[in-house]
């Protein structure tokens, strides 16, 4: 994983998931388990399909995974009407994630993208336009 891949999913996934999950009602120690659990969570892009597959709530499926050199691709199929779309990750950054043809996934929005999830464990954040602006890179030198 590239140093500005990393740069950008340090940046965007906790600021995600802490939106989505942290609440008034709960407790910061909370707060700070769940956006330190989503470090680990790859950042994907979509490639050949509208966003509007991810709607919040949706059911979506596995139906092929390419594993290449440069990038670990998923095409999911979304259960209510069978539109397939493209995840593209960079080489490697799926590995953690052992989704298989045929995981059901499920799909939970937040205000900077959604989050793909299977039986329960978040497996990857998908930025939408206002998260795609929190993601850049600098270089800084000392």
């Amino acid at each position: 994983m590239s140093r500005r891949q990393l740069l950008r999913l340090a940046l965007a996934v906790p600021l995600a998931w802490a939106a989505g999950r942290a609440g008034a009602h709960e407790p910061l120690p909370a707060a700070s388990a769940a956006s330190s659990l989503s470090l680990a969570l790859p950042v994907a892009s979509l490639a050949a399909a509208p966003v509007v597959i991810l709607a919040a709530g949706a059911s979506l499926s596995v139906a092929a995974v390419e594993v290449s050199a440069d990038a670990t691709v998923w095409v999911l199929r979304r259960a209510s009407d069978g539109l397939e779309a493209s995840l593209v990750f960079a080489s490697g950054a799926a590995e953690a994630a052992s989704v298989v043809v045929g995981t059901a996934l499920s799909v939970t929005a937040v205000s900077a993208g959604w989050i793909l999830s299977a039986a329960g464990e978040a497996l990857c954040f998908v930025p939408n336009a206002i998260g795609e602006s929190l993601l850049y890179d600098e270089r800084i030198t000392p």
